[in-house]
């Protein structure tokens, strides 16, 4: 029965033991700066946290840099260009630095209409103007790799109708495989032949009133196609009125590994120079007519991963906004407090207004002692 009482003593000292005791509701005093900081705190807490759920949705792109070890693969190179010259006409092929040629099996050469249609001139402006904006806004590029797969498609939209015209102008389009080292992809006039000395072009039977070499550049890539990607040179249009005209595009090919929440491809990524000029042999000004494409490839490879917080992450950083808040929040109150003293005091507004029932007793207090005693002879007698 002891034994009984004792565990029933310790059981109610237990549940009425408070580590943190509380402050009863009469000693608690509420104050207009009270409520206006806890508003506050409240709406900032809840503002900051909704902005840190949009940063922990969002991802961004890391660039890590390494040096590239596979020397002994092919590169891929994507062409899609017209030139305003019959096929038969011209011809297309690269030779690397090795003096390798290599040949045009994978280029396919299609008659084609040099002018495009409204629609086809439509998505042509639109992609220059994307162009414009991705040099000057480099963030951009991230929005494009994030939306792999999501916009458009990148290629000229076909003629919508069977037109009339004439076939002026040559489709150069498909795909070739190089060796990694420098070469240059050139479209000149005639048809290219190999011979153990190098290479070159038949053209004694073109005449030269045909030469031109205003051309088009639907698309130029380097490595694995990945739709969604715009290129530095796609939409590119080049008018020239001269039948000796040199253009000459210089890249630098950067390998590329990305990898994002909706694909992994091994591309390359590059930069270009332009230049063009007019061959004129008795200004000095010496070269071959045609469009001459030289790229290089760069030792270093860019691997563009997508990262994305981590849950605890989020977790920590919402735990530091509520914890830091509530931290300042006894600061702020003070402060707020001490400014609603001083205009309170200073307007006599709230409690430093001067009450009625204080007032009437003050006044009686003032008459009591400008009151005149009464003499002792002029007491009333009995």
């Amino acid at each position: 029965m002891m034994r009984r009482l004792s565990r029933k003593k310790a059981l109610s000292l237990v549940k009425e033991l408070d580590a943190f005791p509380k402050v009863s509701e009469s000693y608690v005093e509420t104050s207009a700066s009270g409520g206006t900081v806890s508003l506050i705190a409240f709406s900032a807490m809840a503002l900051l946290a909704i902005l840190e759920f949009f940063v922990y949705r969002d991802t961004w792109m890391k660039y890590e840099y390494e040096v590239d070890k596979d020397f002994s693969s092919k590169l891929r190179i994507n062409v899609d260009i017209t030139v305003a010259m019959k096929c038969q006409h011209v011809g297309a092929d690269i030779l690397d630095l090795a003096e390798t040629m290599i040949t045009s099996n994978g280029l396919h050469y299609e008659p084609a209409i040099f002018e495009l249609t409204p629609n086809q001139r439509l998505w042509q402006s639109t992609l220059t103007v994307i162009q414009s904006r991705l040099r000057e806004e480099h963030a951009l590029q991230e929005v494009l790799y994030k939306t792999l797969l999501k916009g458009g498609p990148t290629a000229l939209p076909p003629r919508e109708d069977a037109s009339m015209e004439p076939l002026n102008a040559c489709r150069i389009h498909g795909h070739a495989y190089v060796n990694k080292v420098a070469g240059n992809l050139h479209i000149t006039v005639g048809k290219p032949i190999h011979h153990p000395q190098g290479h070159a072009h038949i053209a004694a039977f073109v005449s030269h009133d045909t030469y031109n070499f205003s051309h088009r550049i639907d698309h130029l890539s380097f490595g694995e196609e990945i739709p969604g990607i715009i290129n530095p040179l796609d939409g590119t249009e080049k008018i020239t009125y001269n039948n000796n005209q040199m253009f000459q595009y210089f890249i630098t090919v950067v390998p590329t590994r990305l990898n994002t929440y909706k694909i992994s491809a091994d591309t390359h990524q590059f930069s270009v120079t332009e230049r063009e000029r007019v061959i004129n042999h008795a200004a000095g000004s010496h070269g071959v007519s045609g469009i001459f494409v030289k790229y290089d490839t760069s030792s270093l490879m860019v691997t563009v991963s997508e990262q994305h917080m981590p849950l605890w992450q989020f977790l920590v950083r919402l735990c530091g906004i509520i914890g830091g808040i509530f931290s300042t929040t006894g600061m702020l109150h003070g402060l707020v407090g001490f400014f609603f003293d001083v205009v309170c005091c200073r307007f006599k507004l709230g409690v430093y207004r001067p009450r009625e029932d204080v007032q009437l007793h003050n006044h009686m207090n003032n008459l009591n002692n400008h009151q005149t005693p009464l003499l002792a002879d002029n007491v009333p007698q009995e």
